[in-house]
């Protein structure tokens, strides 16, 4: 089979490692509109879940990003001016740029061709294929030339948010509250490498323009989140872009979900074909999952109609509950003032719930309590399963 990958981010680039691995002959071509080395962004974030599917697909791939990953520990909830609260877990951090480098040089020695400065505009650009695999991100130039074909639904998320990296490392999954007269702001913090971590600013529209970060200039804008996150990053800076800082991407969050996923021999991947709020930290693992999943359907020997179908079924089956955690959890960073008059426990304990469709329905106290009687009741049943054939063996009926 010929097929040509247009974008050569992680789906594009997992793809076609999966296609090289089955040792079939397949003609493998990614088309990256970037140069070679430039990419966006910083770090991703993943953890054990995404490993074991990455071992059980490709090993060598899967050891080198086990072995170049940041493991942070834990999960830190900081409120300015109120004591820091943290809980135990663990998960990575990787850059981006580090993951491609990764990807591309595994691509490579499996004979997968991948060409940088190739901008698809239009489906006369691309090589002939037997399947051509748009993974070209949200905004897909190959989706919106079939608009009508693939049906896709577009919701535009409420808060301002903001991509920066800095040198201050944090080593747990860090939430930063920061109160202002215009407003709550917060940052999510982590580590990706030895000495970078990504720090993603966002806080509601009035706040942003009460900030005047809709109209301060680049410099200025950065030095004013610097000030106002002073406790956390502890003198270090921060940067808009790894490749030098041209200016500040402020976005409000695009949740994409398309209704159908192929078109003739044109199929979605990735971004291109679904996105989840940054808040759940998946677009990455789902990315690499499509990859995993359309490699499947098609080494089953079906016909690329049936296989595409398969793919497409299996993927908007299994984003479902992803999709509805993701929106839920966007609603609670867009309702954050109705949990932060708590104390940072309960503010905490409730931040760890905001993927439940109850929360927004029911009062956050009366949440909290009704979710602390829930886990003690769970608890009392997990000890009594326990207890009871070690009484009975003491003490018989």
């Amino acid at each position: 089979m010929r097929v040509v990958c247009v974008g050569g981010g992680p789906a594009g680039l997992y793809f076609a490692i999966l296609m090289k691995g089955l040792g079939e002959g397949h003609e493998v071509t990614v088309l990256e509109r970037n140069p070679a080395g430039v990419t966006y962004g910083w770090g991703v974030v993943f953890w054990d879940d995404l490993l074991d599917e990455l071992y059980a697909t490709d090993p060598a791939t899967a050891r080198e990003i086990s072995a170049t990953a940041f493991r942070w520990d834990g999960e830190l909830l900081a409120i300015e001016h109120r004591d820091p609260v943290y809980v135990e877990g663990q998960g990575y951090g990787i850059g981006r740029r580090r993951l491609l480098d990764v990807l591309l040089r595994r691509a490579r020695a499996l004979e997968a061709e991948v060409r940088f400065d190739c901008s698809v505009e239009d489906p006369s650009q691309i090589p002939d294929a037997d399947l051509v695999v748009a993974c070209d991100g949200a905004g897909s130039r190959l989706r919106q030339l079939h608009h009508g074909r693939f049906e896709t639904d577009v919701h535009l998320g409420r808060n301002k948010y903001v991509w920066l990296g800095t040198s201050k490392v944090f080593d747990a999954f860090t939430f930063g509250f920061v109160e202002t007269h215009a407003g709550w702001i917060w940052c999510h913090a982590y580590g990706f490498d030895a000495d970078t971590s990504t720090f993603i600013v966002e806080c509601a529209p009035e706040t942003w323009a009460g900030l005047g970060l809709d109209r301060l200039s680049h410099d200025d804008a950065l030095r004013r989140l610097e000030q106002l996150f002073e406790s956390h990053l502890q003198g270090h800076p921060l940067r808009s872009s790894p490749q030098g800082d041209n200016g500040l991407a402020w976005r409000n969050f695009r949740t994409l979900v398309t209704e159908r996923w192929h078109y003739e021999n044109l199929v979605l991947m990735g971004d291109a074909a679904h996105t989840t709020h940054f808040t759940i930290g998946s677009g990455t693992k789902l990315a690499l999952e499509d990859a995993i999943a359309l490699t499947t359907k098609l080494s089953e020997g079906s016909s690329l109609e049936h296989s595409l179908e398969a793919y497409a079924e299996e993927r908007q089956r299994a984003l479902l509950l992803t999709q509805t955690d993701a929106r839920f959890s966007a609603q609670w960073f867009e309702s954050v003032p109705r949990y932060l008059n708590l104390d940072p426990v309960r503010t905490f304990a409730l931040l760890h719930e905001r993927r439940s469709p109850l929360l927004p329905r029911i009062p956050p106290r009366l949440y909290y309590r009704l979710h602390q009687a829930t886990h003690e009741i769970a608890a009392l049943r997990t000890l009594r399963k326990w207890a009871a054939p070690r009484i009975k063996a003491l003490y018989g009926n």
